[in-house]
């Protein structure tokens, strides 16, 4: 299945891309992910764990940069994971892009996903899907936000007390994604589609 997402960054395209590619800083920012080995610059190991109603799913696996391109700020990412208990696996090609906005940058994610096993049950509505991802996409872009901010703060030499706590590191427990919250999201966002037909 095929969708697309986005999100903004307040950062200018050239640091903005920066930041998109230190996978060591940006990996705490993913709800239930868990960076655990980095193999060279361009690939690497990690968990993503997610719980959908009373399922907890874990894909463990590998993921890597491909046709990175500097100058056009774009990249693809291939990743692939299985379920330990032998549940099942996905498998990703993702492509981002960066553009220029008023407020910064807007990164566009092009995502080309294919699940297996039982897992596949859960990914039988594209729509479904699309709207789950958006919410992770919508936590991910907060918490890459906070992180930013943070280090705005400190590059300018600030020493207030900031009242929000740090990202967690990547080898802290991972935050196991509420399914609950999410498929309520998502079908909500799946059933605003319908009245807009």
């Amino acid at each position: 299945m095929k969708f697309d997402n986005s999100f903004d960054v307040s950062l200018p395209p050239a640091e903005a891309w920066i930041v998109l590619m230190d996978v060591e800083r940006i990996a705490p920012c993913m709800p239930g992910a868990t960076l655990t080995e980095i193999i060279d610059d361009k690939n690497f190991k990690g968990t993503v764990s997610v719980r959908l109603g009373p399922v907890a799913l874990t894909f463990e696996g590998v993921a890597g940069f491909e046709n990175v391109d500097e100058v056009a700020q774009t990249a693809e990412v291939k990743a692939q994971g299985k379920d330990p208990k032998g549940r099942g696996g996905a498998n990703a090609a993702v492509t981002f892009s960066i553009e220029p906005i008023d407020t910064g940058s807007r990164v566009l994610i092009e995502t080309d996903l294919t699940l297996s096993g039982s897992v596949a049950q859960y990914g039988r509505g594209v729509g479904m899907i699309q709207s789950v991802a958006s919410q992770l996409i919508g936590q991910f872009a907060k918490a890459l936000e906070d992180e930013i901010a943070r280090d705005k703060a400190a590059s300018v030499g600030e020493h207030l007390e900031v009242s929000t706590s740090p990202a967690p590191e990547a080898t802290a427990e991972p935050q196991v994604i509420s399914g609950l919250s999410l498929f309520f999201a998502a079908f909500g966002n799946w059933l605003k589609t319908l009245f807009k037909k």
